[in-house]
């Protein structure tokens, strides 16, 4: 009987390696990125055209590769980290694995140029599908420059499994953002389609926040810090009302390597309780620091997932500095980057401010003066004080002709009259529960509202009963779902037109999305760099702040697009029905609700709202006579 198992040639080993590593560009880019920082750059530069698939290459400063490290960094589990098994658990450094170069060379066209400090001449070496091509001497400046052309070239199907340039542009952002965040220190900058999207010089870890997300960012930020002897915690959160719907701005690095933990998230955002909605994220940048031997960094190819070996530990240390920072953040509400916010108690040094605090506290409702006399206002038995004496307050002042003062005196004896006040309560008037009766008469008919929630209509056979919001949600979502497939929306100028600043994830999702916004009735210019202009909304959308109606439609297209699998048209429909529709606590007249319930009833599919629950309800004539039935 033949033998029929076989060892795989190296291409089809490294291809199938490269399916764990390199599942898009953004997961190559991460592999070089983190590369460049091990090799010591204070410099890298990015460039990507086509989202990826036609070019990414990284550039930077760092100490460069021999020779034969040059061409021994392609082969598989080829390492500069590991020596012994040990090794394994000590590593504080990105890659260790050597599989991240072999796995991009055996699905891209590669071509890296390194050189040595103090080398006259480089290295170039060139690989397609694993395959050497040409290694030479070449003339390039100190460090390493790896271009990946054609990803995916020689696997069809995995390229054709690659989403929009916009999606893969947005990972590409985000892999790149993680990276820079975690090392400030380091200048970055990064081009796409020869368009500079980040410039960011070296500095602190607040202005690289800033330089990455935003100048809106420099406001809103709370340091936040905390040293254990299992745990060091350091970074920034962002202030309650600054968090959003979407995920996305969440970063945890341990030991500077960024992970995904949905465990630590909830930690930090347990610490918001009660200061923002349960449906909300915050935003964070933390950085923990601890000891490699009580975390297992080996678990997930992409070394995104860790383990620790005492999770509950993490996660109260995590709880509990987040809540020390929000603390102090109501003591000091504004952040200067120079200072640590965490511990600034000068107020408390301030004597002034100390005896303005214990005289309010030493306050005593039966010895009042001048300046706190009106507190007696605070008794819920409160008996007018005595007036007398306050012609002091004019005393060096002079009267004038044909004074008031003398009016507001007469005044005042006339009020001085009766210690109590009483008004009249039309709760005493006779006729009051007719007039109320008679009110409410009037204003009954065929359709009311319940609580301002719900939209109560009469029928011959019977009564329904609609959600106001999910009503109108499904009738601006199939409103919305036509004017997009016409092209046929209407817009009205904006008579102050608005811009807004965009992170540049952001900005290319916008760009991505333009031509849908123009046919629902956005009228948007670019306007300046990651900036827009907003020059008119949709015609029928009632808009009081044109920039926030934008920035919550942008936001929850976001959230559907991480939730729901749904194509750009749809998705912007859904987006915009739900932030412009009417919410519960909005008041209708009769006839607005009496609209509302005949444009129901001409959609497609009026049972349902956009989330699955249910428009209507119907309560027939024999369903209620049931509940009197004897």
């Amino acid at each position: 009987m033949n033998d029929i198992i076989q060892l795989l040639p190296d291409a089809i080993a490294n291809q199938i390696a490269a399916g764990e590593v390199v599942q898009r560009p953004a997961s190559a880019l991460k592999e070089m990125l983190e590369n460049a920082v091990d090799a010591g750059a204070t410099q890298i530069q990015v460039i990507v055209k086509d989202a990826g698939k036609a070019l990414m290459q990284v550039i930077d400063n760092g100490k460069g590769m021999s020779l034969t490290d040059a061409r021994m960094c392609f082969e598989r589990h080829a390492t500069s980290k590991i020596r012994t098994s040990e090794d394994l658990f000590s590593i504080r450094t990105f890659g260790f694995r050597g599989e991240a170069m072999a796995s991009i060379a055996a699905v891209a066209q590669v071509e890296m140029k390194t050189r040595q400090q103090g080398e006259e001449l480089g290295t170039l070496i060139q690989i397609e599908g694993s395959e050497f091509k040409k290694q030479e001497p070449t003339s390039c400046p100190e460090g390493t420059s790896i271009a990946v052309k054609n990803l995916f070239f020689n696997v069809p199907a995995r390229r054709n499994f690659l989403k929009s340039n916009a999606v893969e542009m947005k990972h590409l952002v985000e892999e790149f953002q993680r990276v820079a965040l975690a090392y400030p220190g380091i200048a970055f900058s990064f081009y796409q389609n020869d368009m500079e999207l980040f410039s960011l010089t070296s500095g602190k870890l607040s202005q690289r926040i800033v330089g990455v997300f935003g100048k809106s960012y420099q406001s809103n930020l709370v340091s936040c810090q905390e040293n254990t002897p299992h745990l060091n915690i350091q970074g920034y959160i962002g202030k309650p009302d600054t968090a959003r719907k979407t995920r996305g701005e969440q970063y945890f690095f341990v030991n500077n390597r960024y992970i995904r933990s949905n465990y630590l998230h909830h930690a930090v955002a347990n610490a918001y309780e009660g200061l923002m909605p349960s449906d909300m994220h915050p935003f964070y940048v933390l950085f923990l620091e601890i000891d490699p031997t009580h975390i297992d960094i080996n678990v997930h190819p992409t070394k995104t997932e860790i383990k620790f070996d005492d999770e509950r530990t993490v996660y109260a240390v995590i709880r509990a500095a987040v809540k020390q920072a929000l603390g102090a953040h109501l003591v000091v509400p504004t952040i200067d980057f120079s200072m640590d916010v965490n511990f600034n108690e000068n107020w408390k040094n301030d004597q002034t401010r100390k005896d303005d605090v214990d005289r309010e506290n030493s306050y005593k409702p039966d010895d009042l003066s001048k300046e706190n006399a009106y507190k007696s206002f605070q008794s819920s038995t409160f008996k007018k004080q005595s007036t007398s004496g306050w012609e002091r307050l004019f005393e060096g002042h002079e009267k004038p002709s044909g004074s008031s003062v003398d009016q507001y005196r007469n005044d005042n004896k006339k009020e001085e009259d009766t210690d109590i006040l009483t008004f009249s309560s039309k709760a005493n008037d006779q006729s009051a529960g007719a007039n109320v009766f008679h009110e409410q008469q009037e204003n009954t008919g065929a359709t009311f509202q319940v609580e301002q929630s719900y939209i109560v209509a009469q029928m011959s056979s019977g009564v329904l009963i609609l959600d106001q919001q999910a009503t109108h949600e499904r009738i601006l979502y199939e409103r919305y779902i036509k004017q997009l497939n016409n092209s046929a929306g209407a817009s009205q100028q904006c008579l102050f037109p608005q811009h807004i600043q965009l992170s540049p994830a952001d900005f290319v999702l916008v760009m991505d999305i333009k031509e849908e916004l123009l046919s629902l009735g956005f009228v948007i210019e670019v306007f300046g760099k990651e900036t827009i202009l907003i020059q008119g909304v949709p015609a029928n959308v009632q808009a009081q702040n044109e920039k926030a109606l934008f920035e919550g439609l942008l936001e929850q297209f976001k959230h559907f697009k991480s939730e729901l699998s749904l194509d750009k048209r749809e998705n912007l429909a859904r987006s915009l029905a739900k932030k412009s529709s009417l919410k519960k606590g909005s008041k209708l007249d009769p006839s607005e609700m009496e609209t509302l319930v005949g444009q129901l009833f001409a959609c497609q599919n009026p049972n349902y709202g956009l989330s699955g629950n249910k428009t209507f309800v119907k309560l027939d004539l024999n369903k209620i006579h049931a509940f009197f039935a004897r």
